[in-house]
C-alpha cells in the first residue's frame, strides 16, 4: 500500500505523512512540550524513562489523530484557504474513507498507550477525546475557537502530571493555566495569517475576534503565562536555572508582541513566530528539568 501512487505522482505513504503533518514537526513538538513540562516537574527530577516514552508516543498519536479529525471536519473549508488548500483531504488527494481509517488507527494507538497509565490519567485521556473531536467545529459556532484548542492542549499537563503523582495539586493547575494561555497566545498569532480567508468564508478565529487589539490580547496571554509560570517556580521552589529560562522566554514574547504591532507584517512572519514558540517551549523545558534538581 505504501508504494501505491497517487494521481499527483506522490506515493500514498508520503501523502499520509502530510495528512498527519509529520512533514511539519513543529506542530507535533509544541503539543508534546507541555506534557513533558508536566512529567518532569511532577517527578521533581527525572521521571521513569518508560513513562516518558509513553508520553512522547501518546502525544504523537493524539496530535496525529487530531490533525486528521480536523481535516475531515474542514475539508470543504480548507480548500478555500490559501495556507491549507493543498492538504490531502481538501485537495481530494486522499479519500474520506482513508482519512477515517488513519484517524481510527491513530486513536487506537493513543488508547493502547493510555492503558499503561493509572486510572486517573486514563480517564483524563478519555475526557480529552470529545474536546479533540469537536474542536474543529468550534470555529463555526464559537468566537474564540483557539481557546478550545488551548484547553485541549492543557489536557497534556493534567494527564502527564497525574501519571507521575496519581493526583492533581496547586502546581498542576498553575502549569495548566500557563499552558492554556501560552497556547491561546501562539495560536492567535498563527491564526493571523488566515484572517482574510476566514473573514471571507465566515468562520471564527481569535485573530478576527480581537481585531486591531490582537497585539494587546497576545501580550496579555503571554504575560499571564509568565505570571503563572513564576507562581509555579515559587511554589515548587525551583532553582535559578528555571528563572533564567523564564526571563529569556519573556524577552522573546515581548519582542513578538512588539512585532505584531506592525500592520504591514508579512504573512510568513506569523508562522515564524509560531515556530519560535517551539524553541521557547524547549528552553523552558530545559530550565524546568535543571530547575527542579536539588544541588
Amino acid at each position: 500500500m505504501l508504494t501505491q501512487k497517487e494521481p499527483t505522482g506522490e506515493p500514498i505513504g508520503l501523502t499520509i505523512i502530510r495528512l498527519l503533518r509529520w512533514d511539519k514537526p513543529e506542530g507535533r513538538l509544541i503539543l508534546m512540550i507541555p506534557a513533558l513540562w508536566a512529567v518532569f516537574l511532577a517527578a521533581r527530577g527525572l521521571p521513569p524513562l518508560p513513562l516518558v516514552g509513553v508520553i512522547v508516543l501518546g502525544s504523537l498519536a493524539t496530535s496525529a489523530a487530531g490533525c486528521v479529525i480536523n481535516d475531515l471536519w474542514d475539508r470543504d473549508i480548507d480548500v478555500q484557504v490559501a495556507r491549507t488548500r493543498h492538504r490531502p483531504l481538501a485537495s481530494r488527494t486522499l479519500s474520506i474513507k482513508v482519512g477515517l481509517v488513519v484517524a481510527i488507527v491513530a486513536m487506537t494507538c493513543a488508547c493502547v498507550l493510555a492503558l499503561y497509565l493509572n486510572p486517573l490519567s486514563f480517564w483524563l485521556c478519555v475526557a480529552a477525546v470529545p474536546v479533540i473531536v469537536f474542536y474543529p467545529s468550534a470555529k463555526r459556532v464559537f468566537p474564540v475557537p483557539q481557546l478550545v484548542m488551548a484547553i485541549a492542549w492543557g489536557f497534556g499537563v493534567l494527564i502527564s502530571w497525574s501519571a507521575v503523582t496519581l493526583h492533581l495539586e496547586l502546581s498542576t493547575w498553575l502549569l495548566w493555566g500557563a499552558t492554556v494561555l501560552w497556547a491561546l497566545g501562539f495560536d492567535t498569532v498563527y491564526a493571523m495569517s488566515d484572517r482574510e480567508d476566514d473573514k471571507r468564508i465566515g468562520v471564527n478565529s481569535s485573530a478576527l475576534f480581537f481585531g486591531d487589539y490582537v497585539p494587546v490580547a497576545v501580550g496579555i496571554f503571554f504575560a499571564g503565562t509568565v505570571l503563572l509560570l513564576g507562581g509555579l517556580g515559587f511554589v515548587m521552589q525551583l532553582n535559578p536555572s528555571f528563572w533564567a529560562a523564564l526571563c529569556l522566554a519573556t524577552l522573546v514574547w515581548i519582542w513578538q508582541c512588539n512585532q505584531l504591532r506592525d500592520p504591514q507584517l508579512p504573512h510568513p512572519a506569523y508562522g515564524k513566530m509560531f515556530r519560535q514558540n517551539v524553541w521557547i517551549g524547549f528552553l523552558l523545558l530545559a530550565g524546568m528539568i535543571v530547575g527542579a534538581l536539588k544541588f
